[in-house]
């Protein structure tokens, strides 16, 4: 039975219409909703868990089929570091109160400004989704560290949301559980908290070598080392630029509000 399309009008004779793609018109009922719910658990869970699987195998080999057009399996990229960057940032504040662990941490070293105590505990606590904000920076970092090797900016985009979606993975599975465990010693997390960002220039390195495996090792260390110096250099313009407009903030809030930025014991 023919139908016209609520989208476009054009006349619909199957169940799609080849026009536009609009959907042949049913009145929602239980198997709508039904057949709906199926579909999203089956097919979430199946491009999620696969890509997952495929992230703590060989990382960069999975994003090198990606970028190489294999994608009908694959998670979306940017949604899969999304939703595990929410996951990681939901058992860090929720679970091990990891804000509140770092900042008694920074409070009881009495070196930092309460601005700056505030400023690390929030950096750190919500690392996962700063991360995820800053996957454009991360990836011009890498391109022009690894621009000879001829993938283009956004490719490096792509890149840089599955070494998130790599880096917040092994954080949830091997970091959280010892960080919940010890969440009572503030030193001890915050100890752990630092060593687990030395494992970065490890993952990167694993990563670029199965996405480049025919470039020698040195040259991937080399060029991994460098865009780690770029990004650096990029976090630190954004500390300086943070804290000046805060800073000018507080100037205009008066005396009492740059107490707020003074260093402990000044």
């Amino acid at each position: 039975m023919e139908q016209t399309c609520l989208n476009c009008d054009y006349t619909i004779d199957e169940n799609y219409c080849r026009h536009c793609g609009q959907k042949r018109f049913k009145r929602i009922d239980k198997k709508y909703v039904t057949d709906e719910l199926q579909y999203l658990l089956i097919h979430t869970n199946k491009g999620f868990l696969y890509t997952v699987k495929k992230l703590v195998k060989n990382p960069g080999g999975t994003a090198r089929e990606f970028v190489d057009g294999n994608r009908v399996n694959h998670y979306k990229p940017m949604l899969l570091a999304f939703v595990l960057s929410g996951i990681s940032a939901f058992i860090s504040h929720k679970v091990i109160g990891f804000a509140k662990i770092m900042r008694e941490l920074y409070e009881g070293q009495h070196m930092n400004s309460a601005f700056m105590n505030d400023y690390l505990s929030f950096t750190t606590s919500y690392n996962s989704l700063i991360m995820l904000s800053m996957i454009p920076v991360f990836a011009l970092g890498t391109w022009i560290a690894f621009h000879h090797w001829k993938n283009n900016y956004y490719e490096h985009i792509v890149m840089n949301a599955y070494i998130l979606s790599a880096y917040v993975i092994m954080t949830i599975v091997l970091v959280y559980p010892i960080l919940f465990f010890a969440r009572h010693d503030a030193n001890l997390v915050g100890s752990i908290s630092t060593f687990s960002f030395t494992l970065t220039p490890f993952l990167l390195t694993w990563f670029f070598k199965g996405f480049y495996p025919d470039k020698p090792l040195k040259q991937i260390i080399w060029r991994v080392l460098a865009s780690i110096g770029l990004v650096l250099v990029a976090f630190f313009i954004l500390m300086v630029v943070v804290t000046i407009g805060a800073f000018i903030y507080g100037l205009t809030q008066g005396p009492e509000a740059m107490k707020y930025f003074v260093p402990a014991g000044k």
